[in-house]
């Protein structure tokens, strides 16, 4: 990689790193090793167990980044709402650019694995930190260019050169943000917290900003008002709190001639909030290496936690000594395995926003709508994902203590893993919505359906066992192999909600039929919790 095409357009600014006071060619040194030893990491978005161990992954992923910016292209073309169109564009770029930085470029930022090599040899703090930026800043580059070029090509064609150069500046400014933002996060955090404490809190932001980028969506949208097919813009303070329309605005000026005073005023945080923005970072870059050492270090002091309420649990809930130990271990793994939190928290961010979004834009349409509570459905749709990865775990070579147990049933193995699952994670979220829910309507005649729908979550994490993943023991399997899903089979499940939410309308348009549904709902877990994992 010494001689790689990024490094060559990077010996063009040579001199402008010796005038900054780093030492060019050391820098340049450490990325060659960096962008070798990256060729061997498979980004998160293209992971596959199968490939050829020469093939280039990330190389790959760009072409799947290439198909992504297909979608940009109808919102590019469609007409000259320029405030609109590219609040719409911009928004997409920044969740892709944010999720890749989170997934693939956070482990960058944070890492401190070089530094018992760097810090050992004559090397100074500036050229490592340069480096290391510089080192984020190719890839996002390839990213964000694999993302863009076809747009920015159907661009020049159909909207100008004029159009084009500006969209390639903003593409430019909108890259710097993220990754400065997110390097000003991490900073912020590493300056209070340490050891452990910091890895969770940072797994915890990773969940926070990816959450984030589907509520960003929502305040777009409805930054808007459609009115006979017509965009209009009403003005709100709450606007400045919102990235893409700062993106926007310099097209709503500089093509359209606006220059209402808002949209100057977003036009002005376009530029000067990431280029301020660098200039903080830069600021801050010898602290936030002094406080990376933290990363290395283990809380000092561990507390001992009482598991009285797992306990409680095992005991009401599981039926022999051996389920009552495996709930309790498979409680302890998803409630401390990180990576397995950092992979399934994001699902369930979702599972919790999406139904008040749903049940926001329905009474939007229609203040009056008696169906909107099944929205609820929506929730269970992270249930597929969870136990999908219920299989996998960063201390997968431990797993081989499940060919040593006692145990004539494997099959109870996943049943305790199940109940676990439930209680860490799935009635405290769907209890929460619910009792929400039951806040908002303030009718308590909906609690039939509350605990029809409960009926059916438990029901459905049966059915997508045996659907996706009775195949191998929980917690058996490296995250490596995470990425290989059965596409069809999540589908299906999917479908299978959707479902048993028709199902659900359907019963609740008699006047006893909830009561009936529960019923049915009660006697088919029975059932199909017993005979599945006898």
């Amino acid at each position: 990689m010494m001689n790689a095409i990024s490094l060559k357009i990077l010996d063009k600014f040579s001199r402008l790193f010796h005038l900054l006071g780093i030492n060019y060619i050391t820098m340049r040194q450490i990325l060659a090793i960096k962008l070798t030893m990256d060729q061997r990491r498979v980004p998160t978005i293209f992971q596959d167990v199968k490939q050829k161990e020469n093939s280039n992954a990330f190389l790959k992923s760009l072409l799947l980044y290439a198909l992504y910016g297909l979608v940009l292209i109808p919102f590019l073309i469609m007409g000259d709402n320029y405030l609109f169109q590219m609040s719409i564009v911009f928004g997409m770029v920044m969740f892709i650019l944010m999720t890749s930085m989170i997934a693939d470029f956070s482990t960058v930022l944070l890492d401190v694995r070089d530094k018992a090599i760097l810090n050992t040899k004559p090397v100074d703090q500036k050229t490592i930190s340069a480096a290391k930026m510089i080192h984020v800043v190719i890839y996002m580059t390839q990213l964000t260019g694999a993302f863009i070029l076809i747009p920015l090509a159907v661009s020049l064609f159909v909207k100008g050169i004029t159009f084009s150069l500006l969209l390639l500046v903003e593409i430019i400014f909108v890259a710097l943000f993220i990754i400065v933002l997110t390097a000003l996060i991490y900073m912020l955090i590493l300056r209070y917290f340490d050891g452990e404490r910091l890895k969770d809190l940072i797994n915890y932001v990773q969940i926070f900003l990816s959450v984030s980028i589907i509520v960003g969506y929502q305040f777009i949208a409805h930054s808007f008002q459609f009115v006979d097919y017509v965009v209009s813009f009403d003005w709100q303070w709450w606007h400045v709190l919102i990235p893409p329309i700062w993106f926007a605005a310099p097209f709503e000026w500089l093509l359209l001639g606006n220059q209402e005073w808002y949209i100057m005023l977003f036009t002005a945080l376009a530029a000067l909030i990431p280029i301020g923005s660098i200039f903080v970072y830069i600021k801050f870059i010898p602290s936030f290496e002094r406080n990376l050492q933290k990363m290395m270090q283990t809380s000092g002091s561990t507390k001992i936690r009482k598991h009285r309420w797992e306990q409680t649990m095992a005991k009401l809930i599981c039926r022999t000594n051996h389920e009552k130990t495996l709930f309790q271990f498979a409680y302890k793994m998803i409630s401390q395995e990180r990576e397995f939190k950092l992979k399934v928290y994001p699902s369930l961010g979702f599972s919790i926003i999406m139904p008040f979004i749903l049940l926001f834009n329905v009474i939007q349409t229609d203040s009056n709508a008696p169906y909107a509570y099944l929205a609820i459905y929506f929730c269970n749709l992270m249930i597929p994902n969870v136990i999908h990865m219920l299989k996998f775990s960063s201390k997968y070579k431990g797993s081989w203590i499940y060919g040593v147990l006692p145990i004539a049933n494997r099959k109870s193995i996943y049943r305790a893993t199940l109940k676990a699952f439930i209680v860490k994670l799935y009635l405290p979220i769907i209890l929460l919505i619910c009792t929400i829910f039951l806040t908002i309507f303030s009718d308590i005649s909906l609690l039939p359906d509350m605990i029809a729908i409960i009926l059916v979550g438990i029901w459905y994490i049966v059915i997508c066992y045996r659907l996706i993943n009775n195949q191998h023991y929980p917690f058996s399997q490296p995250f490596s192999f995470a990425q290989n899903t059965n596409t069809a089979m999540m589908i299906v499940t999917m479908f299978v909600i959707g479902g048993f939410a028709f199902v659900h309308f359907l019963v609740s348009l008699t006047s006893f039929g909830v009561y009936f549904y529960i019923i049915v709902l009660f006697i088919s877990n029975w059932i199909s919790w017993k005979k599945v994992f006898s």
